[in-house]
C-alpha cells in the first residue's frame, strides 16, 4: 500500500548515524593538507586549545589545534594569515559539523610571511618605534652585559669567548628558546625582566643587552618578528644590540634595537672595546702627559732663570741702605760729642750768686703784683657792666610798661570798633539807597511783569506750562491757564483762531507818561 510506513530500510539512532559519519570521514580523510586563510582566530582558549576557521573565496571549514600541538608549532597563527594546515578531518556530533584537527601548521610560502612582516613593519614605523631619535648611545666601557639567547647553542660560547679575548667583564645569560612558538614571548619576558631588576639587588643591572641567535630561514627567525618583542625592545631603558641571524637576515627586533650587529660575534665586538688597545692608548696618553709635564717644568725653570738674571743680587739690594746706615752712625757719634760740648759750655757760663737770685725774685714779685692789680680792676669793670645790664633787663621786665602798652592798645581797638560801626552803617545806607533807586527805576521803566499784569494784561499758558504767544497756537477745547496780577484762572478755548490775513489790526499801543512804549 502506498500509505504503509513499513520498509526494508534499516533504522539508526542519531548517535549511531553520527558515529557512522565520523568513522567514514576519518577513514576517508585520515591525513590531509588544507590551504586557506585563518579566520576568527582569538588566541588559545583558557584550556590551551585554539579554535578558528580556514576559508577561501567559496567555502569555510572549522579548525582546532590542541594544547599539546600549540607548543610544537614553529610560529603563532594570526588573523588573516594564509597557511597550509596538516591534520585529519573529523566530525563533532554535538553540532553536526565537521572540522580539521591540525597537527602541523606552516605559512603558505615565504611570500605570505613577508607580506605580513611588511605590514607589521609599516604599522610599527608609523608609531615611531624605529625612529633614530629613540635610539640610545651604547656605553663605552660597560661593567655588566646581559645576553638573551639559548644557553646550549654556539652563539653564547662565541659571545663569551670574544668578550673574554677583548675585555673580560661580568656576563649575565638569560636562557630562552630562540626558535618555536614561544621564542618571541620568552625573549620579550627576558628583556622586560632585565629592565625590572632592582637597583642594588643581588643581580646587578646590565649596562647593555645583547639579543643573539644564529642564522636560519624566515620561519626559524619568525619569533624575533613578534610585535610584543619589538615594543619591549623599543621601550627598554637599557641599550639593546640585536644580533639575530646573518648579515643578510633582518627582523623587526633589528629595527627596534639601538644597534644592529651583523653576527653575534660582531655584537660582542661592538659591546666592548679591546683591552690591549685601551692599555696602549692609556700608555700613549701617559707618555704624552709625562712629556708635556717635563716640557712645562723646563719652560718654567728657564723663565725663572731669566727672571733671576734680570733681578739684582741681595748684596746689590742692601749695599745702598747699608752705606746710609754707616754714614748715619758716623754722624750720630760726632753730633753727640758736639751737643755734649755745647751743653757743658752753656752750663759753665751760668753764674748762680745770692744777689742774682734776690734780684730775679724781686722782679718776679713785682710782675706778679702788677698782674694781680690788673686782674682786680678787670673784675670790677666786668661786675659793674653786668650789674648795669641786669638793671636794664629788670626795667624792661617791669609790669608798669606792659600795663601802659595794653591800655594804649585797648584804646586803639575801641576807636577802630567805633569807626568800623560807622563805616558799616554808612555802607548799608548807601546800598539801601541804591536798591530803592533801582526799584523806582524798575517801576518807572515797567520792567516788572507784575506791573504789566497790574495794568490789565494776562499771561496765557497751556496745560504743560508753555507760554502761548499766537492765537494760531490755540485750538478748540484746549485747556488754558490765565495768570492775572492777583492769581491764576483756568479756561477752555471755544473757537478756532482767526487767519492771520483776516485778523483785525491791533490798535496802537498807548504811550506811557514817560514817553516810552510798553514791552507787551
Amino acid at each position: 500500500m502506498a500509505g504503509d510506513s513499513r520498509t526494508n530500510a534499516a533504522e539508526f539512532t542519531v548517535s549511531e548515524i553520527s558515529g557512522a559519519l565520523k568513522r567514514t570521514i576519518e577513514d576517508a580523510f585520515g591525513n590531509v593538507r588544507v590551504r586557506g586563510e585563518i579566520s576568527g582566530y582569538r588566541g588559545p582558549h583558557g584550556s590551551g586549545h585554539a579554535y578558528f576557521s580556514l576559508k577561501d573565496d567559496r567555502a569555510k571549514i572549522d579548525a582546532v589545534v590542541w594544547k599539546g600541538t600549540m607548543g610544537r608549532l614553529k610560529f603563532r597563527p594570526e588573523e588573516g594569515m594564509e597557511v597550509i594546515a596538516s591534520g585529519k578531518l573529523t566530525t563533532y556530533p554535538g553540532s553536526s559539523k565537521y572540522q580539521i584537527v591540525i597537527d602541523n601548521l606552516e605559512p603558505a610560502g615565504a611570500g605570505a610571511l613577508m607580506a605580513l612582516l611588511e605590514e607589521r613593519k609599516k604599522r610599527l614605523a608609523t608609531e615611531g618605534l624605529f625612529d633614530a631619535e629613540r635610539k640610545q648611545l651604547l656605553p663605552h666601557m660597560p661593567k655588566v652585559i646581559g645576553v638573551v639567547t639559548s644557553p646550549t647553542g654556539a652563539v653564547i660560547r662565541d659571545i663569551i669567548h670574544r668578550i673574554k679575548d677583548r675585555f673580560p667583564l661580568h656576563v649575565i645569560v638569560w636562557p630562552v628558546r630562540v626558535q618555536g612558538e614561544t621564542s618571541g614571548a620568552e625573549v620579550t619576558a627576558a628583556i622586560e625582566g632585565f629592565n625590572a631588576l632592582p637597583e642594588g639587588g643581588p643581580i646587578p643591572i646590565p649596562d647593555l643587552l645583547i639579543v643573539a641567535r644564529g642564522g636560519g630561514s624566515l620561519e626559524d627567525l619568525w619569533g624575533f618578528n613578534d610585535e610584543a618583542l619589538a615594543r619591549a625592545v623599543a621601550a627598554s631603558h637599557i641599550p639593546v644590540i640585536s644580533a639575530v641571524g646573518h648579515e643578510t637576515d633582518w627582523t623587526l627586533i633589528d629595527l627596534a634595537a639601538d644597534v644592529r650587529a651583523p653576527t653575534p660575534t660582531g655584537a660582542a665586538e661592538i659591546a666592548v672595546p679591546v683591552k690591549a688597545d685601551l692599555e696602549a692608548t692609556l700608555a700613549g696618553l701617559g707618555a704624552r702627559l709625562k712629556a708635556s709635564t717635563t716640557r712645562n717644568i723646563d719652560r718654567k725653570r728657564t723663565a725663572l732663570r731669566a727672571a733671576m738674571r734680570a733681578l739684582p743680587s741681595p748684596d746689590q739690594l742692601l749695599a745702598l741702605p747699608r752705606r746710609r746706615f754707616d754714614e748715619a752712625t758716623t754722624r750720630l757719634g760726632r753730633a753727640l760729642t758736639v751737643s755734649t760740648e755745647r751743653k757743658r759750655a752753656r752750663l759753665g757760663a751760668i753764674r748762680l750768686t745770692p744777689a742774682t737770685l734776690a734780684r730775679r725774685i724781686g722782679e718776679a714779685r713785682r710782675n706778679t703784683e702788677r698782674d694781680m692789680s690788673r686782674a682786680r680792676n678787670a673784675l670790677s669793670g666786668i661786675v659793674r657792666e653786668r650789674r648795669a645790664r641786669f638793671a636794664r633787663i629788670e626795667a624792661r621786665l617791669s609790669p608798669e610798661p606792659v600795663a601802659r602798652r595794653n591800655k594804649r592798645a585797648a584804646e586803639t581797638l575801641e576807636g577802630l570798633a567805633r569807626r568800623s560801626d560807622q563805616a558799616i552803617g554808612i555802607r548799608l545806607e548807601r546800598l539801601r539807597a541804591k536798591v530803592t533807586q533801582a526799584e523806582r527805576l524798575l517801576a518807572t521803566l515797567e520792567l516788572s511783569d507784575k506791573a504789566i499784569l497790574e495794568r490789565g494784561y494776562a499771561l496765557v499758558t497751556d496745560a504743560d506750562g508753555t507760554v502761548l504767544r499766537r492765537a494760531a497756537e490755540v485750538t478748540s477745547g484746549k485747556e488754558l491757564s490765565l495768570r492775572f496780577a492777583d492769581g491764576v484762572a483756568g479756561a477752555i478755548a471755544t473757537g478756532h483762531a482767526a487767519s492771520p490775513k483776516t485778523a483785525p489790526k491791533p490798535a496802537a499801543k498807548a504811550k506811557t507818561p514817560s514817553g516810552q512804549g510798553s514791552l507787551f
